[in-house]
């Protein structure tokens, strides 16, 4: 009997330290940075990957062809230009905020979004948080200078996905060419709708 007990408790013991251990493996893995370089941001950025925490919303994801982000005007002020170029449906649509950087995240001006960078071990990578309207959905993206990553650095994206209870990253082909740099007379050039579905 107090060998069955010894057993049951060791049992119990690693249960417990498991079941500790998976959130704080967590909590380190999607915390946010600490600090931010906002010259660290300037320049384009490809997405490799995003999960969206509202389902309908991925079907869209996946029919992208490829997206990026740009940030721009950056100088000593808060408020940056943050401008998204997304290929879908033979079709390349742009878009640009201003948006207000504080920390270690940007809110756009409708007060409807708020982005947090969170960290990731890829060197050349950003890693974003999309809250919009107060966390009734989350959007999570990976952005690199490269348009290729380890899978070392995919694995870890992946993990972080799975930490916040999303549905499996869409990762992008990384042989489909990005949308050019917009220009007002490019036929090709389509404006973003503003519909929330596009929005993220």
């Amino acid at each position: 009997k107090f060998q069955h007990g010894l057993t049951c408790s060791i049992v119990l013991l690693c249960l417990t330290s498991v079941s500790h251990s998976a959130p704080l493996a967590c909590e380190n893995l999607v915390r946010p940075l600490d600090q931010l370089d906002p010259h660290r941001l300037e320049g384009r950025w490809a997405m490799i990957a995003g999960s969206l925490s509202y389902p309908p919303f991925i079907e869209r994801l996946r029919r992208r062809v490829s997206a990026s982000v740009n940030f721009s005007n950056i100088t000593a002020e808060s408020v940056i230009v943050f401008s998204r170029s997304k290929h879908l449906e033979n079709k390349c649509y742009y878009s640009s905020y201003n948006v207000s950087l504080e920390g270690n995240r940007f809110t756009f001006y409708n007060g409807n979004i708020t982005t947090t960078f969170i960290h990731t071990s890829c060197h050349d990578c950003i890693l974003m948080s999309f809250d919009v309207e107060s966390g009734k959905r989350l959007h999570f993206y990976l952005f690199s200078r490269r348009r290729q990553l380890e899978e070392k650095e995919m694995e870890e994206f992946r993990a972080q996905v799975e930490c916040l209870n999303m549905p499996p990253p869409v990762v992008l082909d990384p042989t489909k060419e990005l949308c050019p740099e917009e220009t007002a007379d490019d036929p090709a050039v389509q404006p973003e709708e503003k519909t929330e579905e596009q929005r993220n």
